[in-house]
């Protein structure tokens, strides 16, 4: 697969990015290089790899999920203009 100078503008338009002529050619060379990168490596044989996560085998160590308040409330609403409860009071918006 190739990128030409059109498909760049066309990615700069869609990415929303003002990219101008002499860049756009750069842009395009660096695009190629990626993509022959990219098909060097549908090259490699991978038939029997196991996808994996990490290079190191390890698992990941689970807490117990529990729902609790954090145990610092008092902190968190200490700096709110109003709280009630421990929460959060704020104007009502709707009638």
């Amino acid at each position: 697969m190739s990128v030409d100078k059109n498909t760049v503008a066309k990615i700069a338009r869609l990415a929303r990015i003002r990219v101008d002529e002499k860049q756009q050619e750069e842009l395009t060379g660096e695009l190629n290089q990626i993509l022959g990168w990219i098909e060097q490596l549908s090259e490699l044989d991978t038939d029997g790899v196991e996808p994996m996560t990490s290079v190191v085998e390890m698992t990941q160590p689970l807490r117990e999920d529990v729902v609790n308040d954090g145990y610092y409330v008092d902190r968190v609403t200490k700096n709110a203009p109003q709280s009630a409860h421990g929460f959060f009071a704020v104007p009502k918006v709707v009638e």
